[in-house]
């Protein structure tokens, strides 16, 4: 039995994965449903993709809807470009295509926000057009089965999985077998304990065979991580409280945060040097000050470490806009980090 058959013998007789989108039509539900999972686990953006479909049931409602309202909906997910690119993208289809996504491989990777593995789940789910996807469940899977040791993020690698995947497609099924291989890595072939005494394809792995399994699939590039130190000052004057937009390209942009002070290395904040630093800033002193423990989030490339100092005053800082002061009732109108997300839910 060949690869391609074996994958599509084992989606029909014993492929259980469920997700809401599996099967969908509606190339609107698919692109919107494969933006969330960019960088997210499926169990994180499940409720997210419902969210989404219960608010804005078509592209229209997207398109239409208020940047903050649908930030705040994303709040939590991530990678905020991803939610500027789906509106992007919406109004563009509505504006160009009257609403109508495009049906064509070459207009739909021409969309902002899409790259080749969304085009091809796109035209292949939506419109069944024989285009191979690429995600890392497949770049799993095939660089187990075929036994490839070239790196998969290298320009030669890129060449022949790209290849591989689109002569082992099924052209007359495009979609079905596009999901399918995507769920037999994401359940079977699993990265770090994988099911090989379940796996259909086992007899003919050629990782397996080679004790490769480990090994594979190899990546040239190592993540460089980078540690960051934020303090967050909370201030509030009576019910006002102060926030402010991150608009720096870099992470969480067009989110809303309390004042920052990033610092280079660990800061070693008590209330001596809080109150010092606070008559520096502004002149002032606390009515009242609260220290939080040194928090922290974990992200692709980057560690945060985080504390809140929250600041009691009895006037506004003449230093800081007006406009940014609001009643602490409404912060839950706005999208935050997660960490502050967080600290406003259980101080607020």
């Amino acid at each position: 039995m060949s690869f391609t058959t074996s994958i599509i013998s084992w989606n029909s007789s014993e492929n259980n994965r469920s997700m809401p989108w599996k099967g969908a039509k509606d190339p609107y539900k698919i692109w919107l449903s494969e933006i969330i999972l960019q960088q997210t686990r499926v169990a994180q953006g499940l409720p997210y993709y419902e969210k989404f479909i219960q608010n804005f049931p078509t592209i229209f409602d997207l398109a239409n809807a208020e940047d903050q309202f649908v930030f705040k909906l994303w709040e939590g997910l991530g990678y905020y470009n991803r939610c500027r690119n789906l509106l992007f993208t919406a109004r563009y289809i509505v504006e160009n295509y009257d609403g109508i996504f495009p049906k064509n491989y070459e207009q739909i990777i021409e969309l902002k926000g899409i790259g080749p593995y969304t085009a091809a789940a796109i035209a292949s789910f939506a419109f069944q057009l024989p285009y191979a996807v690429l995600d890392g469940n497949v770049y799993r899977v095939l660089s187990r089965y075929f036994g490839i040791e070239t790196p998969s993020d290298s320009p030669e690698g890129e060449k022949i999985f790209a290849k591989l995947a689109q002569d082992n497609l099924d052209k007359k099924k495009p979609g079905v077998y596009n999901q399918a291989i995507m769920d037999f890595g994401a359940t079977i072939c699993l990265p770090a304990i994988p099911k090989c005494n379940q796996c259909i394809l086992s007899k003919d792995c050629t990782a397996l065979a080679l004790g490769l399994i480990n090994k594979l699939p190899i990546k040239e590039k190592i993540l460089k991580k980078k540690t960051r130190y934020f303090t967050w000052f909370v201030f509030r004057v009576n019910d006002q409280i102060f926030i402010q937009q991150r608009r720096a390209k870099d992470i969480w942009e067009n989110l809303y945060e309390f004042f920052l002070v990033e610092s280079e290395g660990k800061p070693n904040w008590e209330n001596k040097s809080v109150n010092e630093w606070l008559e520096n800033q502004f002149k002032q002193h606390p009515k009242e000050l609260e220290i939080s423990p040194v928090l922290s989030q974990q992200l692709t490339h980057q560690k945060i470490f985080a504390q809140f100092i929250q600041i009691s005053l009895d006037r506004m800082p003449v230093q800081l806009p007006k406009a940014n002061w609001l009643n602490i009732k409404n912060l839950t109108h706005f999208g935050f980090p997660k960490l502050c997300k967080e600290f406003i839910e259980q101080n607020f």
